[in-house]
């Protein structure tokens, strides 16, 4: 009894195998909780594949995701990727098949900054220079006039660089939405999609 239940479910089991392998279509896409492709499948991770070898992925896929497509092709790579539908919706972008772009993480430049402010510095010590140049604002001894408000460019003098105080340390941010990851894999077999 032992035998024939072991038999059974061997039978069942790669009877199973080879249905699964049929079920999908050449070339589809899917995301599995696990660490490995299954047979049949590949890992979406920019691979060269031989064209001899994958004739028929390759007659889907052509050269859309690179490779020189006479002796190879390249596979989809969803590695650090998001995946979008391609086409144009109302007010966005036209994308197209195999199209890539955006960046994990982006330095802002002071163009694309929001308007904000710094603080001017100054001290409490006692003033000791005659004028601003490479000084800070100062407290006086005596009541006398310490601000102008003149508009001349020639009336004009550098301040001390650290009298505003830095701000930013003009690293990259991360600018990745909110995601979990999963094994994003291509059928390498199966059904040859046919155009409806």
């Amino acid at each position: 009894m032992k035998l024939i239940t072991s038999t059974l479910l061997v039978l069942v089991g790669s009877l199973s195998a080879k249905l699964s392998a049929q079920n999908q279509f050449i070339g589809q896409i899917m995301f599995v909780p696990y660490n490995f492709a299954p047979q049949g499948w590949h890992d979406c991770d920019g691979s060269l594949l031989q064209i001899s070898q994958n004739t028929a992925l390759f007659s889907l896929l052509g050269t859309t995701y690179g490779g020189n497509g006479m002796t190879n092709f390249a596979l989809p790579n969803a590695q650090g990727r998001v995946i979008i539908d391609d086409g144009q919706g109302a007010g966005l972008s036209d994308y197209y098949i195999g199209q890539t772009g955006g960046t994990e993480s982006v330095t802002l430049s002071i163009a694309e900054m929001p308007t904000h402010t710094h603080q001017l510095m100054g001290t409490a010590e006692v003033a000791n220079q005659n004028k601003p140049n490479a000084a800070y604002p100062a407290k006086t001894k005596t009541l006398d006039k310490e601000y102008s408000t003149s508009t001349l460019a020639a009336d004009e003098v550098i301040m001390k660089s650290t009298a505003v105080s830095a701000v930013g340390g003009n690293q990259a941010h991360e600018n990745r939405m909110p995601s979990l990851a999963l094994k994003c894999i291509i059928a390498m077999q199966g059904v040859f999609p046919a155009r409806p």
